[in-house]
């Protein structure tokens, strides 16, 4: 038997990694470099990375039924290639406030004083917007063609580890992203760090013209392989023997019509509960870390403790698919049910999010080390998340059922982005206090507390709407 669905595994991987650096080169440099420059502060930034959430939000409603519309190969294309142009656009960003405010280098912006600041805040900060909202466009259909494509090359009992491993390139992404971000800003220029990234995307987009075909037509797939991948048609067989010799494609499931079932709004509220989570996580840390310690990303320090984050989350990320795949081999249990379970037992980890700040008034390894358990924990949970998808809808559906629950994910995001960077400025402005700290700190602790919640409450409300597996048959 071949093994060609690992390579397409692969590539679902990179292009996770490359959609996750894309996203994270903001976060690495604006505390650092872009604050200074345009005189931003934690409302700037919580704006930009709202409104970010709020049109890949609403793209996910869509990017799901476009790829599914437009196929695999060409939709993911698409995607990739749009977000990797939104990637580059930030660059300009600093040359269009320049050129608004009549001046011809960074240094002067630093330098600026009085009404010029707001100008140059608010011009740059719109500036971002736009960028930021061509990227937030295109990432929005990675994650609904990545499951398409996994739902096309792995039969069910694999999906959640298929997943774990292309999920990973979000850890990875994050992984690499403090090892070389702000190092490129650093010797080039905040600029460079987007271009260089950003080009990333199109020698991706190169590889896959070539690589990628379904796998009943690829040549790199041989019979058993495919007869493997192919392992649940046996599920479907009276299915098949009822329907008449011409209606032999899969019936499509109408958009409207997706929002009838159960299952649908089972898996929304779980990703509407944690995916606000991980992006504030994503976000905020690199700037958490200099707010509460002085450790900047450029420094050894910074980028060890972003690395080692990071590193946690990547490794104990994978065997959080693979546990489920053990439940359904020991018990025989069926998938949904095997991943309610992973997916509780990844529920109780976050919970030491709870001890993050105490800790850190010892040392920023606790809080970092905590954290890194959470993001794991958040890792495994959406792989399995994303397959309950697989495991209970139609091929055809996938993507757009995908999407539903990726722009719930992106609303939570928005709230999360938004709030936290006005309860950071109010805190530091009013020294608000909570649990015995004060200002920005004890708006982080808040937020702190909510992360580590939101996960058992998630999948309580899951376990309510589909309390047993039942897959959607039209």
């Amino acid at each position: 038997m071949t093994n060609y669905r690992w390579v397409i595994c692969a590539m679902l991987f990179f292009a996770t990694t490359i959609n996750y650096l894309d996203r994270q080169v903001l976060s690495l440099t604006w505390d650092e470099f872009i604050k200074p420059e345009f005189h931003w502060d934690e409302s700037h930034y919580g704006r930009i990375t709202a409104v970010f959430s709020f049109v890949y939000a609403l793209c996910m409603l869509f990017a799901g039924r476009f790829i599914d519309w437009l196929g695999t190969k060409k939709g993911y294309l698409w995607a990739i290639g749009i977000w990797s142009a939104g990637a580059c656009m930030h660059a300009f960003c600093g040359i269009i406030t320049e050129y608004y405010v009549g001046m011809n280098s960074a240094a002067e912006l630093v330098a600026a004083t009085g009404d010029v600041v707001v100008i140059l805040a608010t011009v740059s900060m719109y500036s971002f917007l736009v960028a930021r909202c061509v990227l937030a466009i295109g990432e929005a259909g990675n994650f609904p063609a990545a499951v398409k494509v996994t739902a096309e090359y792995f039969p069910k009992k694999d999906r959640a580890y298929a997943t774990s491993i292309f999920n990973a390139g979000a850890s990875i992404g994050a992984l690499i992203a403090p090892l070389t971000i702000p190092l490129l800003a650093k010797a080039w220029g905040w600029e460079m760090a987007f271009i260089v990234i950003g080009v990333l995307g199109f020698i991706w987009m190169g590889l896959w013209v070539f690589m990628y075909t379904s796998p009943e037509k690829s040549k790199h797939v041989n019979k058993a392989e495919l007869a493997y991948i192919e392992l649940d048609k046996h599920e479907n067989q009276a299915q098949e023997k009822a329907k008449t010799a011409d209606s032999k494609q899969e019936k499509k499931m109408n958009f409207l019509q997706c929002f009838t079932y159960r299952q649908t709004w089972a898996f929304t509220i779980g990703k509407f509960m944690t995916d606000g989570v991980w992006w504030f996580f994503l976000f905020w840390i690199p700037s958490y870390l200099n707010t509460q310690f002085g450790i900047k990303t450029s420094d050894g320090l910074g980028m060890a403790l972003i690395f080692t984050l990071y590193a946690i989350t990547t490794v104990l990320s994978i065997y959080g698919g693979k546990l489920p795949t053990i439940f359904i081999n020991k018990t025989g249990a069926n998938p949904y049910a095997a991943r309610m379970k992973a997916m509780l037992i990844f529920a109780f980890f976050p919970l030491v999010v709870l001890l993050a700040q105490p800790l850190g008034t010892f040392s920023p390894w606790f809080p970092v080390i905590l954290i890194g358990i959470g993001c794991a924990a958040h890792q495994s949970w959406s792989a399995n998340i994303y397959t309950t998808v697989s495991d209970m809808f139609p091929k055809s559906a996938v993507a757009s059922i995908t999407g539903i629950g990726g722009m719930a994910g992106g609303i939570s995001s928005m709230l999360m982005q938004y709030c936290a960077g006005n309860l950071f400025v109010y805190a530091d402005k009013t020294n608000m206090a909570f649990m015995g700290f004060e200002g920005k700190p004890a708006g982080y602790f808040i937020i702190f507390c909510i992360c580590a919640v939101a996960y058992l409450i998630g999948w309580s409300i899951m376990k309510i709407l589909v309390p047993k597996y039942k897959p959607i048959i039209l």
